[in-house]
């Protein structure tokens, strides 16, 4: 039953069905219970196509047609064979509910590696890539469709996923470690959009051969052809509680500064983040990430300000080139990178 509260000749019809309703005991405590409704617990996957409005404006009955026939050949399939139940379809993604966490999460990584081989021959900027997240929780079902905040979340763990990739809750690591032959990267807490609280979350590193997902197992990648670097997560140097998030979120920032200089390659974050608790060297970690240079540092809490010390080392050479202290919160992000990435541009890459 809808209410509407217009004036005029509605009111005394309002007033008549708003009396019903609690007499009814349809209101308690001023708010609507209008019938009880079908609550479950679900394995949410959620899904979505990397960079869709590009693809669809470069070739639109193109795209269309390939991702119908990946959801034919390669969605469709995998999720039966898990389990699964097709939600909904949108043009540049998809919801699925799954009976069990495992089920949800080995079908996100034979999908993904699945991906990857069809990508094999594709030109880079043609390859349809998705997004996965995966989430458990109490769900709202009605009339074949579900709601809720655990829908929600799977949806914002998605956005976290790296192109190709897969993120998943803390509640879901829990369940499926061990389960599923694959490694785990911790991304620690994340704030997400519309949810109150932080959500930690964890990154499936998925490879085509179960036996070489782990990155220590790759070898040494080829530079690329411009400065490249690798920013690792800032260690926290302080006993408070709460600034590791600060330094995932300065480390955030920073890499979101520097990709936007076009002639600097910049390792991504999920990646970094897979050096938070590895005491590799400098050197080490440019062979495995394929960069010149990489940055590292700490902060701290001096005099009640934020003290960021960052280091620059060129990974060739395991040569500290350049260290900065920035005790300035205001702006100290915009000095850092300028000063960081003038000082790359005017040595060899």
């Amino acid at each position: 039953m809808i209410f509407r509260l217009n004036r005029g000749r509605r009111e005394a019809q309002t007033s008549r069905e708003t009396h019903g309703a609690v007499r009814g005991g349809l209101l308690s405590r001023g708010h609507l219970s209008l019938e009880r409704v079908e609550r479950r617990l679900a394995a949410i996957l959620a899904a979505d196509v990397v960079g869709y409005a590009r693809l669809m404006g470069a070739d639109e009955e193109g795209t269309h047609a390939a991702l119908r026939a990946i959801l034919r050949e390669v969605g469709d399939p995998k999720i039966a064979e898990h389990g699964g139940r097709i939600v909904k379809t949108t043009g540049d993604g998809l919801l699925v509910e799954f009976p069990s966490v495992v089920y949800a999460v080995r079908c996100g990584i034979e999908v993904q590696r699945a991906m990857a081989e069809r990508n094999a021959a594709t030109p880079v900027d043609r390859r349809i890539e998705f997004r996965v997240g995966v989430h458990q929780g109490d769900i709202i079902f009605e009339d074949g469709d579900i709601f809720g905040d655990g829908v929600n979340l799977a949806a914002r763990l998605e956005s976290l996923a790296e192109p190709g990739g897969i993120c998943i809750s803390d509640q879901v690591h829990a369940d499926v470690v061990g389960k599923v032959d694959v490694d785990f990267i911790d991304l620690g807490e994340q704030s997400v959009k519309n949810i109150a609280q932080p959500v930690r979350a964890f990154a499936v590193r998925i490879g085509a051969d179960p036996a070489t997902v782990s990155i220590w197992a790759k070898p040494a990648l080829a530079l690329p052809d411009k400065p490249s670097i690798a920013v690792l997560p800032f260690r926290s140097l302080s006993t408070e509680e709460g600034y590791s998030l600060v330094g995932e979120g300065l480390l955030e920032d920073l890499i979101e500064t520097l990709s936007r200089i076009p002639a600097l390659f910049v390792i991504s974050r999920l990646s970094a983040l897979a050096f938070r608790n590895h005491e590799d060297s400098p050197r080490e970690i440019g062979k495995l990430l394929g960069v010149r240079y990489v940055l590292s540092g700490s902060i701290r809490v001096v005099a009640n300000r934020l003290r960021r010390t960052v280091e620059l080392t060129d990974a060739h050479t395991g040569t500290a080139l350049w260290v900065s202290r920035i005790d300035e919160v205001k702006n100290g992000q915009r000095m850092l990178s300028c000063g960081m990435s003038d000082y790359m541009f005017t040595r060899p890459s």
